[in-house]
């Protein structure tokens, strides 16, 4: 099956864990892709193993000059964006609301929250709203839902993509394009293993018992994989899902039930 033969898709936070593997399988089913991250060595690394189909480039989200340079690039090359994957995500430093600094808060919101803004506004601007076509993906998280105990940076820049990915929606409802929020709870990766490690260490808890834990609330008993939130995410990109629109949509083993 190629559901993306001649589309165009822009990735963010492209260089590990969800991101490399969302472009694999885009360019598995005839996209091509544009793979943008900090790391341009491991980004680099990543559109290499996919070849000719995938540009990796360096790019700080929270720049709207390095926004711009990134949708240039797509267009240079290929003339149209057609999908926008919000990816590009970092978790902050724990800390409790009265430990809390601006400059954890103010970086965390930059990252996780305003650049999906500069991202959608830039693509939009440059190809969806002329072609009147397009797909915006924003990635969300659980911890948007009901809120982590020392993530409020984190938790309220995921619950802001929530409420984002609405107004997007209304707003370009109208030119044919759809947003979606593809909300994942614990993802299979090295980020999910620090932090198990971390919290861990702090309770006096082997790695295996403070997993445990984690697990105990979720209906499915297991962690997600990335290819389980990539497998929703290229749903919602691909035409199949043409009337949905405006929609938060968890992949978290029943941790979460919403409705």
């Amino acid at each position: 099956m190629a559901r993306f033969t001649g589309k165009v898709a822009i990735i963010t936070g492209a260089s590990t864990g969800l991101g490399p593997i969302m472009s694999r399988m885009l360019a598995e089913e005839g996209a091509r892709v544009v793979m943008a991250a900090r790391r341009v060595e491991l980004v680099e690394e990543a559109a290499a193993k996919i070849g000719d189909s995938a540009i990796a480039l360096r790019a700080d989200v929270t720049k709207e000059d390095d926004v711009a340079a990134m949708v240039d690039a797509a267009m240079s090359r290929w003339g149209r964006v057609d999908i926008m994957m919000n990816n590009a995500a970092v978790p902050g430093a724990d800390k409790y609301i009265w430990e809390q600094t601006l400059e954890n808060w103010n970086a965390t919101i930059a990252v996780d929250l305003t650049a999906a803004m500069l991202c959608s506004r830039e693509v939009l601007r440059r190809s969806m709203l002329e072609r009147k076509s397009g797909v915006i993906l924003n990635f969300s998280s659980t911890a948007g839902w009901n809120g982590m105990p020392r993530k409020s940076h984190y938790s309220a820049a995921k619950a802001g993509l929530r409420t984002l990915t609405k107004v997007i929606a209304q707003e370009v409802g109208p030119y044919n394009i759809r947003c979606n929020c593809v909300v994942p709870g614990q993802i299979e990766t090295a980020l999910l293993k620090a932090w198990v490690e971390r919290t861990a260490k702090e309770l006096g808890l082997s790695y295996e018992e403070r997993l445990a834990q984690t697990l105990k609330d979720m209906a499915l008993k297991t962690i997600s994989t990335p290819e389980d939130v990539a497998n929703l995410a290229l749903f919602l990109a691909s035409d199949a899902a043409r009337t949905i629109t405006g929609q938060s949509i968890n992949v978290d083993a029943g941790n979460v039930m919403v409705g």
